[in-house]
């Protein structure tokens, strides 16, 4: 495909944030590098790796990148939002760094945003990749149907609330691309912590302005044991180390907390009230969430009070009840069912 005359370009800040991920970072950087849209800048935030990521950004030689290091490691929300204030362009795009873009990804989609004046957000659809790269065809068709991308019609589509709180169908962190005027970046709190692509969403959907959906895969997400979809895990997620244990049990308590606080938030907004019943099932399915976190951790104690909370205010549900039971449960026994006793 042909490129575009980058002189007549607006800018596109494409914003990587990192952390001791070497090889997918110099496949992620290498995406961005070879769009078919030239007039981007590459924005790299490490969060203080153990090896910094500098050489990987300089064996490139491409002046449009630029790599700067957190003095210490913030937690992956402080840092994805630096990425986005330190932005420049008109619009930007969040490509995390284990993903990768299609060559045409930014062609595609920012000129619907230069046409609409009044659209926050372009997105697309997605491959399902595994952690060598290769596409996951039955991954990506499940992805693709759960999140509703094979029945929503080309186009803008405004309002969208309903797609990008209910269905989810809008993939912030990896397949989207924003205008970048339209958000107040200071609005996003840090509570929102891993759940910062969702309440990003939500607010843009509440904004008034329209979003435009081109429903072709240009990008690819990367499954793989280390992310946090991963690491948060189900009631009955095995870890054989101490370490895995130690990362999973951590993502199920984060993931739990930030998903109580999105959804308390969402119940309070009147622009939301008629889906308040949904969010307040998904308020109570992340009191179990985070429960089953802390029974990990063994804080029993602490853990309770959230599933008696999710049993008393929704109808049966047996991943709560399992959960309450094994809070009563001696200790050895919780591990074995809990799929984390180390061997």
């Amino acid at each position: 495909m042909s490129q575009v005359n980058s002189s007549q370009e607006p800018l596109v800040s494409v914003i990587i944030p990192t952390y001791d991920r070497p090889e997918y970072l110099k496949q992620a950087i290498n995406s961005a590098v070879k769009q078919t849209y030239r007039n981007i800048e590459i924005i790299v935030s490490d969060n203080c790796s153990p090896i910094s990521p500098q050489k990987i950004v300089e064996s490139f030689g491409d002046s449009r990148i630029q790599c700067s290091s957190q003095l210490s490691n913030v937690g992956m929300f402080v840092n994805q939002m630096d990425t986005f204030k330190k932005a420049q362009g008109k619009y930007v795009a969040s490509l995390h760094d284990d993903d990768m873009w299609n060559e045409d990804f930014l062609e595609k989609l920012v000129p619907a945003l230069e046409k609409n004046p009044d659209i926050i957000l372009a997105f697309c659809d997605q491959y399902i990749i595994d952690k060598h790269g290769k596409i996951d065809h039955i991954g990506t068709e499940e992805n693709s149907t759960a999140y509703k991308r094979t029945i929503l019609k080309k186009g803008v589509h405004q309002p969208f609330i309903e797609i990008a709180v209910i269905d989810k169908s809008v993939p912030i962190a990896a397949a989207c691309v924003i205008r970048k005027e339209f958000v107040d970046w200071e609005k996003i709190p840090q509570e929102v912590d891993g759940m910062w692509d969702l309440y990003l969403a939500y607010l843009c959907s509440r904004s008034g302005h329209g979003a435009y959906y081109y429903p072709e895969k240009l990008t690819r997400y990367r499954a793989h044991e280390q992310t946090d979809t991963n690491l948060s895990g189900s009631l009955d997620a095995k870890a054989n180390l101490s370490g895995s244990l130690d990362a999973h049990t951590k993502a199920k308590i984060r993931k739990g907390r930030a998903e109580i606080f999105c959804y308390e938030q969402f119940m309070k907004d009147e622009k939301l009230k008629k889906y308040k019943l949904y969010f307040k099932q998904k308020w109570l399915e992340s009191h179990t969430t985070l429960a089953i976190g802390l029974l990990r951790s063994e804080q029993t104690t602490e853990a309770r009070p959230y599933l008696l909370r999710a049993l008393s205010e929704q109808k049966f549900n047996f991943r709560t009840i399992a959960a309450l039971i094994l809070s009563f449960i001696p200790r050895p026994i919780t591990n074995q069912l809990l799929g984390v006793a180390a061997k």
